[in-house]
């Protein structure tokens, strides 16, 4: 079946098509601002430029389109007819992308959320959200935790510097 719009046409449509502050983002930064979580909108810095950073909670969420990223079994992850070729050659690369991406990511330390389009409908979104939450407190605690053992390990290998450094002035006198 033939594309039924011209290529100007597809081409004004395609353009208007944004990267941030998509409709499934906003629903997620509401969500997230409502139960009292802070954090940043797509911090460059970060590999992947994640759609909501958490740092307090060294947590990174991606708000995937299903048709964008191609969502495994989901009825909103279509393969258009016209162009089929471009197009999933396209989506391919954008979910080897994100993989790189949430690869890197976790290499840094960082943890990784990935809220799907399809999740966010009306009779889905309540569930989802808790579950990001649950998660956003399980990632805190960890990093926490992280923290407090690398805290404990700094403060040993001080004592340790120091102690060498007594025992070597000692020697030398």
């Amino acid at each position: 079946m033939p594309d039924t719009l011209t290529p100007e046409q597809r081409h004004n449509n395609m353009s208007r098509i944004r990267s941030r502050d998509t409709k499934p983002e906003k629903k997620v930064r509401k969500a997230l601002f409502r139960s009292s979580f802070r954090y940043r909108v797509n911090v460059k810095a970060l590999p992947g430029s994640p759609d909501i950073v958490l740092a307090k909670y060294r947590t990174c969420i991606f708000v995937n389109g299903c048709f964008w990223h191609g969502h495994k079994d989901c009825r909103y992850a279509t393969k258009p007819k016209t162009n089929a070729e471009f197009w999933s050659a396209k989506i391919t690369n954008n979910r080897e992308r994100d993989l790189r991406d949430y690869a890197f990511l976790e290499s840094l330390g960082w943890r990784i959320i990935v809220v799907w389009e399809c999740e966010l409908k009306k009779d889905r979104i309540d569930d989802t959200i808790a579950s990001v939450r649950k998660q956003l407190d399980a990632n805190r605690e960890s990093w926490l935790a992280e923290q407090a053992d690398r805290r404990q390990r700094r403060e040993e290998w001080q004592a340790e510097i120091k102690k060498r450094k007594i025992i070597t002035s000692t020697l030398e006198t």
